[in-house]
């Protein structure tokens, strides 16, 4: 364990303090990549293919063959990475307004998309040879943003079990799938005692201590070899909530390791534990949802365009879709994590392409509102909002009287999330002290309004900068 300010434990680590670089950044870009997006089939592929029934099952026995003859071991063989540019992608992303990167480090597949030392299931042995976590890392670092891992390997001794069943039907009943050969079993793991969990394995976290010693050994070789400024955990604090617990342990390192670079910690670990006595260790992450609130501490929403893994039957978030999100949850002191799926050989589709150019078109005009930025007194007004359910992502029908909002010093950002016919916006939430000396339209410039009992009348232009959230820099001072 590195000497540092941290302790693994919760009395320490709840001394953490979200860096300013996180809360300014406000929009990060994920990949969300492995050998699971060879089938271009869609995510959890490593494990529905052993399980008889499921859409990825089928696909995978029409395709490849049965999972006794061809499994996984053979699909990550497959995983070339041929036309992946690190380089070209990272500049993309910039340009679509990231300001931090987050690269998937190992999924519940355990495959490691670097050189380990511990796993010779790993991108540089196997598949692409190459180190896809360093080569992202090496991009982002050429461009000066944050650079993030993510780890899902807490839940793989569990998530991967299904591989030592077989068929209970058809022409293949009874006959075990490859998770049961033992030349694969440091791939496959020992986890035959797990295969009754047919669904989701519960615990999502094993309670066999040798497979934390594991994990940890894992973990900490990420933290070491990269010295994130990033690392999130797919699911809870890993393996209990004592002191000294494996998943303390790894945040205790992880920050040490940041403040033995930096001279301070300047690094966030990410779960999803939304206890605060759990979550005030980092900072909570949600996936695909969000809070209802102004949260009182930094947080973040990750989510997709599409499927978690390059799926062909994929309907996509629009840039609009993706842009409402954004702007809802800045508003409540929230980030956005967006993973862009990537196909097999490294590049994105043209779909893709295509939302990341209208992302960056609007973040040139609306940026100012967002980086840099603080929740104002409300986070918004107005009828509609998103609905706080997890997993649900649907596209609010909003009203020209809704309005998302965010501050810096002396302005307050207001976005309009449905243009008006009538030409104005009205807002209704500053308060009677606070004098309204200007108003400008982005991507636009100033326009004329009006105040009277805290309620401001703005007039517009007849036709909007743009498709989507427009935004008004509306500058203010205490009467």
């Amino acid at each position: 364990m590195p000497v540092g300010p941290f302790e693994p434990s919760f009395e320490s680590l709840r001394n953490f303090e979200c860096p300013d670089w996180f809360r300014d950044a406000k929009f990060g870009i994920w990949s969300h990549w492995g050998p699971q997006s060879v089938p271009r089939y869609g995510d959890w592929y490593a494990r529905n293919m052993y399980r008889e029934g499921s859409d990825q099952y089928r696909y995978h026995l029409r395709t490849y063959g049965h999972p006794s003859a061809f499994g996984y071991k053979d699909v990550v063989r497959q995983w070339k990475a041929e036309r992946f540019d690190a380089e070209e992608l990272m500049e993309r992303f910039v340009a679509a307004g990231a300001r931090y990167f987050v690269a998937q480090a190992v999924h519940h597949d355990n495959f490691f998309n670097y050189e380990s030392s511990l796993n010779r299931w790993n991108s540089v042995k196997v598949g692409p040879g190459k180190d896809i976590v360093g080569l992202w890392k090496a991009a982002a670092d050429e461009r000066g943003i944050p650079f993030g891992i993510t780890e899902h390997l807490g839940a793989a001794l569990g998530w991967l079990a299904v591989n030592k069943g077989s068929d209970k039907h058809g022409p293949f009943a009874g006959v075990r799938y490859d998770g049961t050969d033992p030349a694969y079993r440091d791939l496959y793991l020992d986890n035959s005692r797990y295969l009754a969990d047919a669904e989701v394995p519960d615990p999502w976290y094993s309670d066999d201590p040798q497979w934390h010693r594991h994990w940890l050994d894992s973990v900490t070789e990420m933290i070491d070899r990269y010295q994130p400024e990033l690392l999130y955990s797919d699911g809870p604090l890993p393996f209990g909530e004592a002191d000294y617990a494996p998943g303390l342990q790894a945040v205790a390192r992880l920050y040490n390791t940041s403040a033995r670079v930096h001279g301070t910690n300047r690094a966030v670990y990410q779960q999803k534990d939304r206890r605060p006595e759990i979550s005030a260790v980092g900072v909570m992450d949600i996936e695909r949802s969000q809070t209802p609130r102004i949260e009182e501490f930094p947080w973040q929403t990750d989510t997709s365009v599409g499927d978690w893994f390059y799926n062909v039957r994929d309907v996509y978030k629009t840039a609009g879709h993706v842009i409402e999100l954004l702007v809802d949850i800045v508003s409540k002191n929230g980030n956005l994590l967006l993973n862009v799926p990537q196909r097999p050989d490294g590049t994105i589709d043209a779909e893709c392409s295509q939302l990341l150019d209208d992302l960056g078109a609007w973040m040139r005009v609306c940026g100012e509102g967002i980086y840099g930025t603080r929740p104002f007194r409300v986070f918004g007004e107005g009828p509609s909002g998103v609905v706080i359910k997890g997993f649900t992502e649907d596209r609010v029908h909003w009203s020209s009287s809704d309005f998302r909002f965010t501050r810096r010093d002396g302005t307050l950002y207001a976005f309009q999330l449905a243009w008006p016919t009538d030409g104005r916006a009205v807002i209704r939430s500053l308060a009677g002290h606070e004098t309204v000396t200007g108003v400008r339209l982005l991507g636009h410039g100033p326009v004329p309004f009006e105040q009277a009992h805290g309620i401001l009348v703005v007039r517009l232009p007849e036709t909007p900068p743009l498709e989507v959230a427009n935004c008004l820099a509306i500058d203010h001072q205490e009467a």
